[in-house]
């Protein structure tokens, strides 16, 4: 017997008609390439979303056909995300960050049919177009006559997105068809081998936008102004567009400015109450509130995830700025969220220090993800805190297989091995011991590159820390520290080393320390160790 309920799909167009509808005036604010904030608001939105989607039809592009898009976080790309997927299309947002060669063969890979890019990547474009011969149409994200002559050369018949959809009317009738058919691409940062393609439904986006909003994770309504500095290039903002238009939050797209300042200065200015992104890009933004001695007085809570973040910046965001940090954690193969860590209710008679333990987890999952932690065999760990193994997981927005993959399905008897290594509490949180790959095996024992790279960071005068493997004849690994001082700082080896005493076991301290001018980071503002350990750990020490 089946349920007597209608029956509607779930459509990502769905989200923005019932932000247009309900939150019509709610403000969606950018600061766009051309240095000026832009204002426009959800009813507006939808209104340029259906000539975008007016456009794609005009243009000949036909239902499943790849978008792929080069932008920073603003309007245009928001209107992108709707229209695109909207007319059932696939939205494939490109890592602008990531070696020129790199986006062509994505774009191959994928056979995009277009490519709408910010000016700032024209020189991207340019570069590419020749080696990207799927493409059939070039659309720079500019305004009607800001198409630079030397762009219009380089990339014959190249368009202005604002005069295409000027062309178009404000209304378009949405299709409907199959809920699991395919809404977004997004590609793996590929670190190791090729990138991998991670493809989105309608179905898994909306639920995604659903889980996120809930309040025992980003807790978002329509009293919220939301700041996503993680990329709408970067599965999707965390699916921030998608459950700010689900609850009739205010957006507020940084662009291209990322630094503290910039950050600080938009978030004061348009009352930012949520932001979200990587630990390296909250940094910039600490050490200017520290520097500055100011604060945000809107700002309730930030959304850290993307790496691990130091319980050290935790301490800072809660006790220096009043700043509530909910510590997440993901992956482009989870739409991303998996887990985020909020209180539960029994936590809240424990003192401070007891909670703050919990806090600086990873978190536990969210109606949608399931988890196990097993050891090398397959064999399920207990969830006691301490048993480390490998995290697997499942749930109805984490992938099943790659986008034109020629390998295996990645799945484990119906689970996906994230390659993380962790404990899980009895209470479910989850805490990231490292990477697989990145954790340090010495005279086979596992020591922890966050732990180490955690203790660092507490000290006043780190500002940045990495910890890798550096091969030794005796113990396979030990670990080597990697610091970017904080300016005007005259810290030497043996006083950090010194400030492990006590904090570790003294076999888990790290033999040596290399202060650097700057870490190398990766497109999504993840360290990237792989490069380090390249530079660093070349031959085995003697």
């Amino acid at each position: 017997m089946l349920g007597l309920m209608q029956n509607h799909p779930l459509m990502i167009s769905g989200l923005l008609d019932f932000a247009a509808r309900y939150h019509g005036d709610t403000e969606i604010v950018s600061r766009r390439v051309e240095g000026d904030v832009h204002r426009t608001t959800y009813a507006q939105v939808q209104q340029r979303a259906a000539q975008c989607a007016n456009a794609l039809d005009a243009l000949g592009l036909t239902a499943q056909d790849r978008v792929g898009t080069l932008a920073w976080n603003g309007y245009r790309h928001f209107e992108l995300y709707y229209g695109v997927s909207g007319s059932e299309r696939i939205l494939h947002t490109l890592n602008p960050r990531l070696h020129p060669e790199q986006i062509a063969w994505i774009i191959n890979h994928a056979d995009d049919r277009m490519v709408c890019f910010d000016l700032t990547f024209a020189p991207i474009a340019k570069a590419i177009a020749a080696h990207c011969p799927g493409v059939r149409h070039w659309v720079a994200l500019c305004e009607t006559g800001a198409l630079p002559a030397d762009l219009a050369e380089a990339i014959p018949g190249v368009l202005s997105y604002d005069e295409l959809l000027a062309a178009q009317p404000t209304r378009y009738a949405w299709p409907v068809f199959d809920e699991n058919t395919a809404s977004s691409l997004c590609y793996t940062s590929g670190t190791t081998g090729n990138p991998k393609g991670v493809l989105y439904s309608h179905r898994s986006t909306v639920l995604h936008a659903y889980a996120a909003a809930l309040p025992d994770v980003m807790n978002l309504s329509a009293r919220d102004s939301v700041l996503p500095v993680v990329p709408m290039f970067h599965v999707n903002a965390w699916g921030i567009p998608y459950a700010a238009a689900l609850t009739g939050a205010k957006l507020v797209f940084p662009g291209p400015a990322l630094d503290g300042k910039s950050l600080f200065e938009l978030m004061r200015d348009e009352g930012v109450t949520l932001a979200a992104g990587v630990p390296t890009v909250w940094l910039g933004l600490l050490n200017f509130m520290r520097d500055n001695k100011v604060r945000i007085p809107t700002l309730q809570r930030t959304v850290i995830g993307g790496a691990a973040a130091a319980p050290a910046m935790i301490r800072a965001f809660e006790e220096e700025l009043g700043i509530h940090v909910l510590h997440a954690w993901g992956m482009t193969e989870m739409s991303p969220l998996g887990t985020l860590c909020s209180l539960k209710n029994k936590h809240l008679a424990l003192d401070k220090a007891s909670q703050f333990s919990i806090q600086v987890k990873q978190g536990r999952p969210i109606f949608g993800v399931d988890v196990r932690v097993v050891d090398g065999n397959g064999a399920d760990l207990p969830w006691d805190g301490k048993s480390t193994g490998n995290l697997l997981v499942r749930g109805p927005w984490i992938a099943s297989d790659y986008y034109r993959s020629e390998a295996p399905s990645p799945l484990q008897d119906g689970w996906f091995p994230t390659g993380d290594v962790v404990t899980i509490d009895a209470d479910g949180y989850i805490q990231i011991t490292d990477r697989t790959k990145d954790v340090i095996k010495s005279g086979g024992e596992w020591i922890s590159s966050i732990e180490l790279e955690n203790i660092a960071m507490a000290h006043p005068a780190v500002a940045m820390a990495a910890c890798i493997a550096r091969p030794d004849p005796k113990w396979d690994e030990r670990p080597l520290l990697v610091v970017v001082k904080r300016e005007g700082n005259t810290l030497e080896r043996d006083e950090l080393l010194k400030f492990y005493e006590g904090k570790v076991a003294k076999w888990m301290i790290p033999d040596d320390v290399v202060f650097v001018p700057a870490i190398p980071l990766g497109a999504t503002g993840k360290i990237l160790k792989n490069r380090l350990r390249a530079e660093l750990t070349a031959s085995p020490q003697a």
